[in-house]
């Protein structure tokens, strides 16, 4: 068996549909979860959160990422200008599908990259989704799927949840809560590799 690529990035997340997706571009990474406050500032856009989110991941972890590049992301869900976190409860969740039926809601996506000293570079994707129609029963057996518990807006894209999509316009890959296209953006500029190339054997 041959040797594991070295990383070339330190991803601060625990979630393994990043991880997932930065395998996609074949991009050999670290992981390490960041722990911050997630918290919405009084007034604070909606935009402006999540890129702040995005850069505190990132430098959060930087201090114990060694000498590699730290790529920090965040994703949230906007209707009617208020964010939809992930819920807190089956109340909650259920309630957010009820107010995504029929409708359509924001994603955004921010990707920072915290590469020595300087400030994290970052980049924002924003993606429109449609969600068709729902009832009460289609509500209740997807939470009880489980699937929706630790997704921002209460759903995931690349699971159940894709059957209540009519329409998305924007990244798919930011929606799932990693945008390959700004991610590489970040890669390229700091002149990491981020170009299709041999899939590792």
């Amino acid at each position: 068996m041959p040797d594991a690529p070295t990383p070339l990035v330190c991803l601060a997340s625990g979630s393994p549909r990043r991880r997932e997706l930065l395998a996609q571009i074949g991009v050999p990474h670290t992981t390490a979860a960041p722990n911050i406050d997630e918290s919405v500032l009084a007034g604070e856009a909606a935009a402006d959160y999540v890129l702040r989110i995005a850069r505190s991941k990132a430098l959060a972890v930087r201090g114990y990422a060694g000498a590699l590049p730290v790529l920090g992301a965040d994703t949230i869900v906007v209707l009617d200008a208020v964010v939809l976190g992930k819920p807190a409860s089956a109340a909650d969740g259920l309630a957010m599908l009820a107010r995504l039926s029929g409708r359509t809601h924001t994603v955004l996506t921010a990707v920072a990259l915290a590469a020595g000293a300087a400030a994290p570079a970052t980049r924002l994707s924003t993606s429109e989704v449609t969600f068709r129609r729902l009832t009460d029963a289609e509500c209740l057996a997807y939470w009880e799927s489980g699937e929706p518990r630790d997704k921002a807006g209460g759903y995931a894209v690349q699971g159940r949840a894709a059957v209540f999509i009519a329409h998305l316009s924007g990244s798919y890959s930011g929606v799932m809560g990693l945008p390959l296209f700004e991610t590489a953006e970040l890669l390229c500029a700091a002149g990491l590799p981020c170009l299709p190339g041999p899939s590792p054997a």
